[in-house]
């Protein structure tokens, strides 16, 4: 009890850390979204009545209101499910931009990532069990695609299928002339979202299945090593039952962990891949409201990513207290 006591009160302090420093960085940028949107209005429609100019601070937040006092409404409007109103978007309110562009990122992301696990992990455990013959030449390949540049190799993709061949639609989530009004419960919006998420889903999958790889590799190899698969070899057990029931079971148990973090990061998005192809994911939404100043998306954001990863973390933190004892010994 001691343990789940401990690991509950360290992850409450660190999400009361995290969401300060969610409030307080946005503020230490330069400009606030209240000048931010006075300057467009202006621009758009000459002068703006110092009423419209005091309404929009008093909405948006500006500097007549001090820091502190910023901080403890920002957390009751938090505890209400008010997360503000978005410059991005005005009047939009930036739960319903969230709720808009997460479905598109979790599915994408969400879907690319187990992909890429579940390739990496049964690859490497093939190429472990097969060490020192070609199927470790899987590696290197992996290892060079790991390494080429996201945005570069989106932009690959995009030319040679989907400019040169056609393959595939450019950017985009889905045909907005087809569908004018928007996602839609229909066969023919599926179809199209999906050929809009190929290549963003390969981009990510070719470019993250290279880590899940070579971790699983060394961990089969170091697994293979074991007393109890040597005896399991010796027992005369099939090489197939062997790789898989004690070789690859257990060297999976480090790769399932880091899988379990990753997906806490999955809510995030990838910034490079959505801006690439336009998609209408977290990652775009967050560039949007960074490049805007705009605080209130920016805090709605951070603070959706920051549960997601703590939460992640805190499960994983319980799983491995109860499979093993000693993970609550030691803590």
């Amino acid at each position: 009890m001691k343990f789940y006591l401990r690991r509950i009160g360290f992850y409450a302090f660190t999400l009361w850390a995290a969401i300060s420093l969610n409030f307080l960085l946005p503020r230490l940028m330069p400009g606030n979204p209240a000048d931010i949107m006075i300057a467009k209005m202006q621009r758009a429609g000459g002068e703006v009545s110092e009423t419209t100019i005091r309404n929009i601070r008093m909405l948006l937040g500006g500097e007549d209101i001090p820091l502190w006092q910023q901080y403890f409404q920002y957390w009751g409007q938090m505890f209400r499910g008010d997360l503000g109103i978005s410059v991005t978007d005005f009047p939009k309110p930036v739960s319903e931009l969230i709720a808009e562009a997460l479905p598109w990122t979790l599915i994408l992301v969400g879907t690319a990532t187990l992909i890429s696990f579940i390739l990496g992990v049964g690859l490497g455990a093939w190429a472990g069990w097969k060490r020192g013959t070609w199927v470790d030449h899987l590696i290197p390949a992996t290892t060079v695609l790991q390494s080429i540049p996201y945005f570069w190799l989106a932009l690959v993709l995009v030319f040679v299928f989907a400019v040169t061949l056609g393959w595939f639609p450019i950017f985009g989530g889905y045909d907005v002339f087809s569908f004018p009004y928007g996602p839609e419960a229909s066969w023919a919006f599926f179809t199209d979202a999906v050929a809009h998420a190929i290549l963003p889903a390969v981009t990510i999958v070719v470019s993250s299945v290279g880590g899940w790889l070579f971790g699983m590799r060394n961990m089969m190899v170091s697994t293979l090593a074991e007393d109890y698969v040597l005896t399991a070899e010796a027992k005369g057990l099939h090489p197939r039952r062997v790789m898989t029931t004690y070789a690859a079971r257990n060297a999976a148990i480090p790769s399932i962990s880091g899988f379990s973090i990753t997906l806490g990061f999955v809510v995030a998005g990838s910034i490079v891949m959505e801006q690439v192809f336009t998609y209408p994911g977290v990652g775009k939404l967050m560039f949007q409201a960074v490049t805007m100043n705009d605080y209130a998306l920016m805090q709605g954001l951070f603070l959706v990513i920051t549960i997601a990863v703590l939460g992640a973390n805190f499960f994983m933190d319980l799983v491995y207290g109860f499979v093993d004892p000693r993970a609550r010994q030691n803590v």
